[in-house]
């Protein structure tokens, strides 16, 4: 019933919001993408004869409702956002056992090229690695050795918030990327950046910290793990007091990172295995554009 499947996509916006940190955008993104399947469910007579399950299972339903949205015109990004999000929800009601994993329809995404965000010049990473450095704040000090570990290693945004203390090795010296199928990379970090984590965790994370068992090795201000929403206002916040705007994101940090390597001289395999790429290819698309 129609009224059954729109208290699932409150549950599942609950789950996003609690358990994916999902950015406040994305979740309205989503309501309205899941509101407007439920309510073309609603207008083909799938809900008043049937349950929740019945209706999104019925391929004919799911293939006119594809149809639908390339008729008005959407664009395949858009329409790449409402099959994410349907894909999303199935896979929700399949692990809360609503559905069975051999019965969830298969969605199909249209292909999306996405653009490679343009790397920083050094002088500009530069620029915005030196904002933090203007305060001695417990907040300002947390920030300059986020975005320092950031820049020095390449890592992705959510692989920066899911680091524990103990993935950091003093020793070696390297830090754990642990990655989503549970298996890791071991990344090196120079003298520089292992004593800027070193003093960070003594002077500020201990200052921070309100909670003994929490893991995290980035904390807000409140000693919990820092969110990726709140990691995002923390560089756009940053990136604006230099200047650079929208040219900061956690993507062309990465490729900042990425790019700056191969210009010393790193090989490409090399920057490949840090990175965590899966396939050769997409680093070689860094250094293919240095080349041009």
């Amino acid at each position: 019933m129609l009224i059954v499947m729109k208290e699932d996509i409150k549950l599942f916006l609950n789950h996003l919001t609690k358990e994916k940190d999902y950015s406040p955008n994305t979740l309205a993104a989503y309501n309205s993408d899941l509101t407007q399947l439920s309510d073309f469910i609603e207008a083909q007579g799938a809900a008043s004869g049937g349950s929740l399950q019945q209706a999104l299972l019925n391929k004919d339903f799911i293939a006119r409702y594809m149809q639908e949205l390339n008729e008005k015109k959407y664009s395949v990004s858009t329409i790449a956002r409402k099959v994410a999000a349907a894909k999303s929800f199935l896979k929700y009601m399949v692990d809360q056992g609503k559905i069975k994993p051999e019965q969830a329809p298969k969605l199909a995404s249209p292909q999306v090229s996405k653009p490679m965000p343009e790397p920083l010049t050094i002088t500009e990473i530069r620029r915005f690695l030196a904002e933090p450095a203007k305060s001695n704040s417990l907040e300002a000090r947390r920030d300059k050795t986020m975005l320092e570990l950031l820049y020095a290693t390449g890592l992705r945004a959510s692989e920066l918030m899911a680091l524990n203390v103990e993935d950091v090795n003093m020793k070696e010296p390297a830090i754990r990327c642990i990655k989503r199928d549970s298996s890791f990379r071991i990344i090196p970090v120079d003298s520089y950046i292992l004593k800027m984590i070193g003093e960070y965790v003594r002077e500020v994370r201990q200052k921070l910290l309100n909670n003994e068992k929490e893991s995290a090795l980035i904390l807000n201000m409140r000693g919990e793990r820092l969110t990726r929403q709140g990691f995002w206002q923390i560089i756009q916040g940053y990136a604006d007091k230099a200047g650079l705007g929208n040219k900061v994101t956690p993507r062309s940090l990465r490729r900042s990172f990425a790019m700056h390597k191969l210009e010393g001289g790193v090989d490409l395999q090399s920057v490949q295995e840090i990175l965590g790429h899966a396939h050769i290819s997409t680093t070689r698309a860094y250094k293919d554009i240095q080349s041009r």
